[in-house]
């Protein structure tokens, strides 16, 4: 039952996780806002990480019996793969994306300021993002199964593994939606997460 319980709570913080940056409910806050829509991605930044860290603390609680060991060589696997997912994690973070934009600061900064900005140009395609569209995303599931050692864990991972992916499918509607066209041709060129495979012709 308190597996069924913590299944719930993490999919319920992945839906209003995943609502509150959606486009219906953004485009709803920038008609509200106005020109102070520029501070709401800080907030939502910080009410997910106010709502993440509890139910972190109290899934442990629930649930504290290790159930998987690892024996050395596994363990060194599992190091190496932990290590390479947070430098993948962290490399495209600050090297192929724009954390300040991330964080909602560049927005604030340029909090009254009117930018023209011409689509085709804001899609970069170096780096880790000329191997996969959403290499931030990618790292964290292999994070997530990294660090399985109990059952909380697996129930855990396999309902946030189901967010990232469903959550990718919807943000890249929403990115063709912004970008159109260069988007488009984006994604016929570059795999959305598993690297060196051969994107499948649309």
């Amino acid at each position: 039952m308190k597996y069924l319980l913590i299944a719930l709570l993490w999919a319920g913080y992945s839906a209003l996780h995943s609502y509150l940056i959606s486009t219906g409910f953004t485009n709803l806050m920038n008609r509200l806002l106005k020109n102070y829509y520029a501070f709401y991605r800080l907030f939502y930044i910080l009410i997910s990480l106010f709502l993440l860290i509890p139910l972190i603390n109290y899934t442990a609680e629930l649930d504290n019996k290790v159930i998987i060991v690892y024996g050395q060589h596994l363990d060194i696997i599992r190091y190496v793969l932990i290590s390479g997912s947070l430098l993948m994690f962290f490399w495209a973070f600050f090297f192929d994306y724009d954390s300040l934009s991330f964080f909602g600061i560049r927005q604030i900064l340029n909090f009254g300021k009117t930018r023209n900005i011409n689509p085709s140009d804001e899609i970069k395609k170096s780096g880790l993002l000329g191997i996969m569209r959403h290499p931030m995303y990618l790292a964290l599931i292999i994070y997530l199964w990294c660090q399985t050692h109990k059952m909380s864990d697996i129930v855990v991972n396999i309902v946030l593994t189901v967010y990232v992916i469903i959550g990718t499918v919807l943000e890249e509607k929403k990115l063709v939606l912004e970008f159109g066209e260069a988007y488009t041709r984006y994604q016929k060129e570059v795999p959305m997460l598993i690297p060196f495979i051969k994107v499948k012709r649309k």
